[in-house]
């Protein structure tokens, strides 16, 4: 049987509360066919129905929770250029021009975020502004190569270089040893966008159902995925499930890590005193493994995450976790009161690049997984990706992520948490010095 929902958490996430629409998903009943079968509500699974329907295919969707209850509707808001991490490893297997491909992907998947928010007047508080921080003087070299990169590759957006001095510019915080700043990023709400992808997937035809976990599948020419209450006979089948897969498919699930991520959202400051703190507005990174993200929200909230953990144990309290964290890049903050704390997993995979391909054995069945806690646009691309797949348009993204192999992770489903635990707080204990 499959394990319970993981990741639970007792407290309702700030997204949740101001989210401005509810949707009419009942739960799956009886016997329906679709040429497409989804599992999973989040950005990739949502946005797959919106590519498939699109095309003409009958698209039924299926969400264990609510739409939006991982981490799509859990995550930090951040919209950042870019897919994957250190892409130049992949050029033995994909040549120079398909790394480059898959750069210039990178920076085409924010755009499809951009349009999606024009095209259905999705009101999910989209600002743009973005800054990556620099925790040690060398991440500005780093910073000056990738500015570098980017213009090559004719990126247009803004992007500033800030010295040690010049940070409070976009920050108000003496932790940091610089930032460059990013024009053609920004943040937003990532549920809202969520909700209104979902409508307008529903508006195409896509049928949507929550509560409806999926506890079996029957693979074939012909698919059929069993709920508690239903069965969905068809076609193909798309597993976007990321970090909430399990056991659903083993060969998939091994291939992924999930690692907890946690974000706490204070109560509404005045505009003046949170203009202060970010003058520009701009959501902004550091540079560590167990980095912080941080922005404020469209009522002054400041939403702070970050603390990536991999030993798959959540901190009993993640506001007294999280508020320290906070305190040290503003310890004026604390007369500030944390109103909303809650946590996810993101999925990662050994290599941090996303997962987007079919099964070996079973070549009706796709996927798109591991996006290494940079989804909200890498997602986005994967189920544009899926959708050409899938319906028979030749695809040059399908076929270069199809071309990556992906490890599964040493030590099985028990082992392999504590086993990533131990190596990434090696890397962390390097980071020190």
């Amino acid at each position: 049987m499959p394990l319970p929902l993981p990741g639970a958490q007792p407290l309702a996430s700030w997204y949740a509360t101001s989210a401005n629409r509810q949707l009419d998903c009942p739960p799956l009943q009886g016997t329906v066919e679709a040429d497409v079968c989804i599992v999973g509500g989040g950005f990739t699974g949502v946005n797959t129905a919106i590519e498939l329907a699109r095309r003409g295919l009958s698209v039924v969707l299926l969400e264990a929770g609510e739409i939006g209850w991982g981490a799509s509707g859990r995550n930090g808001g951040q919209l950042i250029r870019g897919v994957g991490h250190g892409l130049d490893q992949f050029s033995h297997q994909l040549g120079e021009d398909g790394v480059r491909t898959l750069k210039l992907m990178g920076l085409e998947a924010v755009e499809m975020v951009r349009q999606r928010v024009a095209e259905f007047a999705i009101d999910c508080d989209l600002t743009w502004g973005y800054a990556d921080l620099a925790n040690k003087p060398k991440h500005l070299d780093d910073f000056r190569a990738e500015r570098e990169e980017l213009q090559a590759l004719g990126y247009t957006h803004d992007m500033q270089l800030l010295e040690a001095d010049q940070v409070h510019q976009i920050v108000q915080s003496d932790v940091y040893a610089g930032a460059m700043t990013d024009m053609g990023s920004g943040h937003l709400h990532p549920l809202n966008l969520l909700l209104g992808e979902a409508a307008a997937a529903q508006q195409l035809g896509a049928r949507l159902h929550q509560h409806s976990r999926v506890e079996r599948i029957e693979h074939g020419t012909t698919v059929k995925v069993h709920t508690a209450s239903g069965t969905v006979s068809a076609k193909q089948l798309v597993l976007a499930c990321n970090a909430y897969l399990q056991d659903l498919q083993p060969e998939l699930s091994g291939k992924i890590l999930p690692a907890g991520s946690y974000v706490i959202a204070t109560e509404p400051l005045d505009e003046a005193r949170a203009r202060r703190l970010i003058p520009q507005n701009m959501a902004l990174c550091d540079q560590r493994v167990a980095l912080d993200y941080y922005r404020f929200s469209a009522d002054y909230r400041l939403v702070f995450g970050g603390a990536c953990h991999y030993s798959g144990r959540d901190p009993k309290d993640v506001a007294a976790y999280m508020r320290p964290k906070m305190l040290r890049v503003f310890p004026e903050l604390t007369d500030v009161r944390i109103e909303y704390q809650w946590a996810g997993m993101i999925g990662i995979g050994a290599n941090r690049l996303p997962q987007i391909g079919q099964l070996d054995e079973h070549p009706n069945v796709f996927y798109a997984q591991a996006y290494a806690g940079h989804g909200v646009n890498a997602t986005h691309l994967a189920a544009k990706i899926l959708g050409e797949a899938i319906s028979g348009q030749a695809s040059r993204g399908f076929e270069l992520f199809s071309q990556v192999p992906h490890i599964t992770f040493p030590g099985g489903k028990y082992l392999r948490t504590p086993l990533l635990a131990l190596g990434m707080a090696w890397v962390q204990l390097k980071e020190v010095f």
